[in-house]
């Protein structure tokens, strides 16, 4: 009998993690293959990069197989991959399989098929490649919440003023030149305000300067350069494909900028080194975890977040501008500021916020191991796993998936405010559904609350400074680009 083939379907119960009401599904066996060895998912890697592209990638196997469930090769591939084979899981249903780390194991799977060397992180595995079953997983991560919990009552008003900078920027370009691109000085703020945040200092008066941006950036695209295009003409299309998805690029290209960062947190981040010492983590080790923490997690989520959210919002058009406006006005002035309280009433506000993560997650993949052999269920039908495969889900077709969402390709702004807060829990950009909590025993971004509060001071700011705005939008190797045409500074307040 065929590995693909089970007998009694029947009597197999589903244990997948969807949250879903436990129904039986017919059994089948999981479609699509790898192809031939080496080959396969070398074609399965020029398919996705170059010759289909991601969502077209995805969706002309889904409408092969019928399916949302299927294998395939997931790049790099060989030879920076040892194996690309993944189960790919492409709909709401069968997506948080991967978020059950009773099932799943996420031991260095945070990049996908392959791990980055540990050159890049001082020579240590760091929290996010550690699988909650470790022991050192709950130490690290405790250490973040407890980080982030003593600077809780800095965010908004520290936020706040970088935003006020960001936005004297944008306006004095958009005066000067007749436009203003988003992202580079959406960058410049999102790495002062991390740095402020955790090493209570203005980066401009440590050794890294106005440096910090292009650091990050340097370090960033150097480990993920196996995930990447450049977006060079077709014609270098081989030649790309060997240099950035068949070898790793070593890490000594990064070693200068990734020493002058750490060597800025590490001389500014004394008490919290103390506070690791308490809990059994040496202090370099947890130096390079705040520097990934801050670098990879809140830095390069914001990087790929805030260009997003500008993008969809300015699109909305000024209809929905003036929507915004009245509600963050009315309660701004009722509450007497903007306030943890103020931000909580405002509905639609938090619902486009919502919206912009289900629509464009930040981070697009998760990946993670059968710690058993397990069903998920997708919408139609069971598929039985086995122990030791690889589980891939890519993001933005479970969170834009047509059988729970109306419109889903659509920017709706108004989603999630009431009845729609119902969809919640099939939004999934944190690893972990919106619903639930990070802990110290799941892999949830634990400063998932702090980025939908960030996001919605974004929004709060942009609105009480201005009535409407425009912008050019565009696509890059990772996430959107924004660039502002115009602001209709507030009419009133």
């Amino acid at each position: 009998m065929s590995s693909n083939s089970y007998s009694s379907p029947s009597k197999l119960q589903s244990s997948s993690s969807n949250g879903s009401p436990s129904t039986e599904l017919p059994l089948k066996p999981i479609p699509g293959n790898y192809g031939l060895p080496f080959f396969g998912p070398i074609k399965d890697r020029l398919d996705y990069f170059y010759r289909q592209g991601k969502d077209t990638f995805f969706q002309t196997r889904i409408q092969e197989h019928q399916s949302t469930v299927f294998r395939t090769n997931m790049p790099p591939g060989p030879f920076i991959s040892s194996n690309s084979n993944v189960i790919a899981l492409l709909d709401a249903i069968s997506f948080p399989i991967l978020f059950d780390t009773s099932k799943v194991q996420k031991l260095d799977v945070l990049d996908g098929t392959y791990m980055p060397s540990t050159d890049y992180f001082g020579g240590y595995r760091v929290c996010a490649f550690l699988d909650p079953s470790e022991p050192k997983h709950a130490r690290l991560k405790g250490l973040f919440f407890s980080i982030l919990a003593t600077r809780h009552d800095k965010f908004i008003p520290l936020f706040r003023k970088c935003l006020s900078e960001l936005f004297i920027n944008i306006e004095g370009q958009v005066s000067d030149k007749g436009k203003s691109y988003f992202n580079t000085l959406s960058d410049s703020m999102s790495f002062d305000f991390v740095f402020r945040l955790f090493c209570d200092q203005n980066p401009l008066d440590t050794s890294i300067g106005s440096e910090g941006p292009t650091l990050f950036d340097k370090w960033l695209f150097v480990q993920l350069a196996p995930l990447m295009t450049l977006g060079l003409p077709k014609l270098f299309n081989f030649l790309e494909d060997i240099l950035l998805h068949s070898i790793p690029l070593p890490p000594f290209l990064v070693k200068s900028s990734y020493k002058k960062l750490y060597n800025a947190f590490y001389a500014s981040m004394s008490s919290i080194f103390d506070e690791a010492q308490r809990c059994g983590i040496k202090r370099n080790e947890a130096c390079h975890n705040l520097v990934f923490m801050a670098g990879f997690n809140a830095y390069g989520g914001m990087k790929v977040l805030f260009p997003a959210l500008i993008k969809w919002v300015g699109l909305a058009g000024e209809k929905f501008h003036r929507q915004l406006c009245d509600e963050i006005r009315t309660i701004v002035r009722a509450e007497g500021g903007v306030t943890l309280s103020a931000l909580d009433k405002m509905t639609l506000t938090k619902s486009v916020v919502y919206e912009a993560l289900r629509i464009e997650p930040p981070v697009p993949f998760q990946y993670g191991k059968a710690k058993e052999n397990l069903v998920v269920n997708s919408h139609d039908a069971a598929f039985e796993i086995k122990k030791g495969e690889m589980i891939f889900g890519y993001q933005p077709f479970a969170t834009k998936d047509p059988k729970v969402f109306e419109d889903p390709e659509e920017f709706v702004g108004h989603r999630f405010v009431g009845e729609g807060e119902k969809l919640l829990k099939y939004v999934y950009w944190s690893n972990g559904r919106e619903i639930d909590d990070p802990t110290v025993e799941n892999k949830q971004c634990p400063g998932k609350d702090l980025v939908v509060l960030l996001s919605r001071v974004m929004l709060v700011e942009l609105f009480l400074r201005y009535d409407t705005f425009t912008i050019e939008a565009g696509t890059l190797p990772l996430g959107s680009s924004a660039t502002f045409t115009s602001l209709t500074k507030a009419t009133s307040i």
